[in-house]
């Protein structure tokens, strides 16, 4: 210090050693908040960035999924439909094998009723055979006729049932796929809104007010990182 200084001057020296004191402090503690600020946002944007890039993924292979079992049941229902139709023919072909031999009975005719028998298919002659045991022309409780007993079975029916079931399963699971694609989409989004807080807090001097922004985006990011958790894992 400057001999010969008053206690007016020594006094404002002090100050001032003071003040650039305190500036120098107060640079030093702003410095390091804006370091932490920026590697808080550097690390939350990351793992965001990472989250969305997977929940993004995941969300276009369960909709390639959804429209994989959506396109499968149309062509297994196609396959039902057209057993169905076959089922219908047979039917109609032993209803009318039957027909034949019924009239023949009513004309007490056996020589037709023996020709009606031989164009009789295999399967419907053993619902037949069933059908005439039960005496049918003095038994009130027989069925009306040999396709309402038990032993008459259609394959192309079983078929058509058994593909009926099937599209309903690939129904099911495209649409389950389709929801949890929805689902991701969802995730995606709420991910893209951290992003945005996290842009818009970059706007502000104050750090206080990005920190408090990297906080609720990182609260958001554990929420998002729960629900990608809760989700089922990838197709195959």
């Amino acid at each position: 210090m400057p001999e010969g200084l008053s206690p007016i001057e020594v006094g404002k020296e002090l100050n001032k050693h003071a003040k650039e004191g305190h500036e120098e402090a107060a640079s030093t503690v702003a410095q390091r908040h804006s370091h932490a600020v920026q590697i808080g946002e550097a690390v939350l944007l990351s793992l965001v960035t990472i989250a969305a890039a997977w929940s993004g993924y995941a969300a276009a292979k369960w909709d390639t999924e959804s429209r994989f079992e959506i396109a499968r049941s149309a062509t297994v229902r196609n396959l039902a439909t057209r057993a169905d139709l076959s089922a219908l023919s047979t039917r109609n072909f032993d209803s009318s094998t039957f027909n034949a031999w019924f009239i023949a009975f009513t004309l007490d005719n056996p020589q037709k009723q023996a020709i009606a028998e031989r164009r009789f298919r295999p399967e419907f002659k053993v619902a037949f055979d069933a059908w005439m045991a039960t005496d049918p022309m003095h038994n009130p409780r027989a069925a009306p006729g040999p396709t309402y007993m038990p032993q008459y079975r259609l394959a192309d029916q079983a078929r058509a049932d058994a593909l009926d079931s099937a599209a309903e399963a690939a129904t099911r699971a495209g649409d389950r796929a389709g929801r949890v694609g929805d689902d991701h989409i969802r995730i995606t989004v709420f991910l893209a809104a951290i992003l945005f807080l996290v842009g818009i807090g970059s706007t502000f001097k104050l750090y206080t007010i990005r920190f408090t922004l990297i906080v609720i985006g990182a609260a958001l990011l554990v929420l998002a990182t729960v629900l990608l958790v809760l989700q089922p894992g990838l197709p195959a």
